[in-house]
């Protein structure tokens, strides 16, 4: 189990990534960026933005939920450990949150 949850969070990034040009084209724009709960959050506000983001979050929750249940771990703590596994694979020039709350470009 210790190297199956990691795993099934890298799927998890890596599927929003390949399934989502546009959600690759909002990071590398600067529109939203990743925070230290698991979720996005709209750097630069549309329409199009927030609706991209409400999607990519309610997709997010519903997997986490799924990994917590299936490790017997809390939804929080599966999307902090998302969270740390999406800043860390994040492209130089996209947008996250520091420890702290600050936004920072990678």
């Amino acid at each position: 189990m210790k190297y199956t949850l990691p795993a099934l969070l890298v799927s998890l990034l890596l599927s929003f990534n390949a399934s989502a040009m546009t959600l690759q084209d909002a990071k590398n724009n600067a529109l939203v960026g990743e925070q230290i709960n698991g979720y996005l959050a709209v750097i630069t506000s549309s329409a199009e933005v927030e609706a991209l983001v409400t999607d990519i979050n309610a997709k997010r929750l519903q997997h986490y939920q799924r990994i917590a249940q299936k490790n017997g771990l809390s939804t929080a703590s599966v999307a902090k450990l998302a969270a740390e596994k999406a800043i860390e694979a994040a492209n130089t020039g996209h947008i996250y949150q520091d420890k702290k709350g600050m936004w920072q470009t990678k």
